[in-house]
């Protein structure tokens, strides 16, 4: 049989290692929720192959994990998902794109993929908040 005082130390360094990693982990939320994208964002979309228009600049809203149109120069829609990463759609009249990236706290950048009056093209984007 163990002594009394072993097993209490015993279970006092296991409580502690932990208690430890309760706070590692809940840190790790804090940092999570400051790091958050809600808010109003910039959004340039270069041309880099195609016959679209060479760049194209519209802001965009973030509110949790949903990207959304915030003016009417075209319709977004999308979602911000785990570490940043995001998937959006830009369409207006016939025109589409699909861009794929990732946010950091204050920017971001991307790939985008779509079709305009003059046919495919392809190019970056790059987001800053507003």
């Amino acid at each position: 049989m163990t002594p009394p005082s072993r097993s209490i130390a015993t279970f006092s360094v296991r409580w502690l290692v932990a208690a430890g990693a309760i706070l590692v982990a809940a840190s790790g939320i804090a940092d999570a929720k400051a790091a958050g994208y809600d808010g109003s964002w910039n959004v340039l979309i270069v041309t880099e192959v195609g016959g679209c228009d060479q760049a194209y600049s519209f802001p965009v809203r973030i509110s949790g994990n949903r990207v959304m149109s915030s003016g009417r120069t075209a319709d977004v829609t999308g979602s911000v998902g785990g570490g940043g990463s995001v998937a959006v759609r830009v369409s207006s009249g016939g025109s589409f794109a699909n861009g794929t990236g990732r946010l950091g706290a204050g920017s971001g950048a991307g790939r985008w993929t779509g079709k305009g009056s003059a046919g495919a093209c392809s190019g970056s984007w790059r987001a800053t908040r507003g």
